[in-house]
């Protein structure tokens, strides 16, 4: 089921099969309830800059996107990396890397958005408004 949450930030929908979580997109999706759950948990926590464990999250599509969401999620809260960073963590290139994290289907969750380019912001799946705001807003803390 879809389900939004009144970030500070904007509306987040996500979809909660009350098992896992199977994706966020960073908007609204008209005629959806809030919900009480351990995403709206963790949501709650992130924004409240608390620690929350991850809810229960899909299975990444293939080993490689399970490797970058390991990568992905050791990178403390206000913090960033540079896609050559990351890649070079994983032992992969950086295009590889740049292609994997725009298929990220948990932004957020899985803090794609702490990845720019060594020149600048670089890209994000979710629109560079979005990946300004959240990285504002985890350095303000």
């Amino acid at each position: 089921m879809l389900y939004l949450f009144n970030s500070p930030l904007g509306p987040i929908s996500y979809r909660w099969d009350g098992e896992a979580c199977q994706e966020v997109s960073l908007s609204a999706q008209i005629g959806m309830p809030e919900s009480v759950d351990p995403v709206s948990e963790w949501l709650n926590a992130y924004f409240s800059n608390q620690q929350a464990p991850l809810p229960l999250l899909a299975e990444a599509a293939t080993p490689f996107q399970e490797r970058m969401r390991q990568g992905l999620l050791a990178i403390p809260f206000g913090e960033v990396r540079t896609y050559g960073e990351i890649a070079a963590t994983l032992h992969t290139a950086p295009r590889a890397m740049g292609q994997a994290l725009g298929g990220n289907p948990l932004p957020i969750l899985i803090p794609c958005h702490r990845i720019i380019a060594a020149d600048g912001l670089g890209g994000f799946s979710c629109g560079i408004e979005w990946k300004k705001k959240l990285l504002k807003f985890e350095r303000s803390f």
